[in-house]
């Protein structure tokens, strides 16, 4: 079994919130790259994000580099986002050609079950590293639930509620007994 979980979705659906809670509970979390990267621009005086191409390349190696430390073997762990976030922001750049595509979608495989989390109206807030509005949030959204169907995932939309529900409904979906 794979075990590398992506939570994805458009911004301001609680994923950071959703992970946190994860590592309280014992389990190994992933942190989202283009938060590191927006933040060590910011850091050096930069405007929050660079040209999108090499936004999105950038994002793209650190994501493989963290996929590669990874262990896979009997533990679960939790992406904020995943190589294939990445590859959606190149391609909608008309950056990524089909058979790199395809070599990234199958030399990192993830397990076949995708977390999505929608945009969510009723926590959603912008700052520093967060600047899209709520509607550019719900297109990044439908844009990567499109994206992960095209390449043989599986989504589930984790629906809005208190964070306990939330976590209950990804493990239970997770089911490792």
């Amino acid at each position: 079994m794979n075990y590398r979980f992506v939570l994805s979705g458009g911004p301001g659906g609680g994923k950071t919130t959703i992970l946190n809670a994860l590592v309280k509970h014992g389990y190994d979390v992933v942190s989202e790259s283009a938060r590191e990267v927006i933040r060590e621009r910011l850091n050096a005086g930069l405007s929050a994000r660079p040209d999108p191409v090499p936004f999105a390349r950038d994002i793209l190696r650190r994501d493989i580099e963290k996929y590669r430390n990874t262990d896979n073997s009997v533990h679960p762990t939790f992406f904020d986002r995943g190589i294939l976030d990445a590859m959606y922001m190149l391609d909608a750049e008309n950056a990524l050609v089909d058979d790199e595509a395809f070599q990234y979608v199958h030399s990192f495989p993830y397990n076949a079950t995708v977390f999505l989390l929608p945009p969510w109206r009723e926590i959603y807030q912008t700052d520093s590293e967060r600047d899209q509005t709520f509607e550019q949030a719900i297109d990044v959204f439908e844009g990567l639930k499109r994206w992960y169907l095209q390449w043989g995932y599986k989504t589930l939309e984790v629906p809005p509620g208190n964070l306990e529900y939330r976590l209950s409904f990804i493990l239970s979906a997770v089911d490792l007994s």
